[in-house]
């Protein structure tokens, strides 16, 4: 308290024509006058925080408001994509079953389509904004889009093995004449020229100039070729699934055994080897070892 009474004294001097004047103040006026200025300071430190906190506060809310609006458009242009998305994933649903249907394939379940999952929600926010549910939704649509996609290529997947493995069989299945002229015998119980007897003749026969050309009917592989009884010169062609050709009276042979064949390729000339009264060429077709009638088997007739 001593302390506080106590007065400090001051003399000021002015210039040289002045009168030199004194005067005293107690300490604790003088502690007051700088505790009040000290709070003036903090006082006007604090209100400009308050204010530029404020001013930082209003624009990162309006930032934040910019884009949440900006994530709103993306999301309403998302939904409108999935729903195009889920429009196109209709019409290759529609393509599949007219696939399915042409070449006789089993059609898919509605039911498996459907593609039910199962097991608990994800946990969401007890409050959400619209945004967040916008999200929440899309996100859910583009899973389901994702699983419906991987449905479809797995059956679309199965659609192409088969069809490819029916291209296999349609390549490796006798389907065009093997050479050009007129058909002077054909397939069951016909006349033998030689004796006058009716006899079963295994193939077809067409007649034309020796040298003619002769073309593999199918895809697969020369099984034999050289001289076979009766019918003189032969190729034998093994297609696969239960096919063989045969080819013979053969002038010149033009492929080897082990050699694979493709539909169309030349194999050999058209002569009058063996048991035969004039150049040309006995056409026969086996399927799963039975002589089969190879008019069956010509498209090109």
């Amino acid at each position: 308290m001593r302390l506080l009474r106590k007065r400090l004294s001051f003399l000021l001097i002015p210039g040289s024509r002045g009168k030199t004047r004194q005067f005293s103040v107690s300490s604790g006026v003088i502690l007051l006058s700088i505790f009040a200025v000290a709070a003036l300071v903090i006082v006007d430190i604090f209100l400009a925080a308050a204010y530029w906190s404020h001013h930082v506060d209003d624009s990162r809310l309006e930032r934040l408001q910019a884009e949440n609006e900006m994530l709103m458009a993306k999301y309403n242009d998302m939904r409108r994509d999935i729903a195009h998305a889920n429009e196109m994933y209709g019409n290759l649903v529609e393509k599949e079953i007219v696939i399915r249907n042409i070449f006789d394939l089993p059609e898919i379940d509605v039911d498996e389509r459907k593609l039910g999952i199962g097991g608990p929600e994800r946990d969401r926010p007890e409050f959400m904004s619209g945004s967040m549910e916008l999200a929440y939704a899309t996100e859910t649509d583009i899973e389901a889009l994702l699983r419906l996609a991987q449905f479809e290529t797995e059956k679309y997947e199965e659609i192409y093995n088969t069809l490819a493995e029916k291209k296999s069989i349609l390549d490796h299945t006798p389907s065009i004449l093997p050479a050009k002229g007129y058909r002077t015998r054909g397939f069951g119980i016909k006349t033998d020229p030689f004796t006058g007897y009716q006899r079963f003749h295994a193939g077809i026969d067409i007649s034309n100039k020796t040298g003619t050309p002769i073309y593999a009917t199918a895809d697969g592989v020369v099984s034999f070729v050289g001289r076979y009884g009766d019918l003189g010169k032969l190729i034998t062609i093994n297609h696969g699934y239960g096919f063989k050709t045969r080819y013979g009276h053969l002038s010149k042979i033009k492929v080897k055994k082990g050699q694979k064949i493709s539909r169309g390729d030349l194999i050999g000339l058209m002569g009058s080897t063996g048991y035969s009264t004039g150049p040309h060429l006995h056409y026969e077709v086996i399927k799963d070892g039975k002589k089969r009638n190879p008019l069956e088997y010509i498209l090109n007739n």
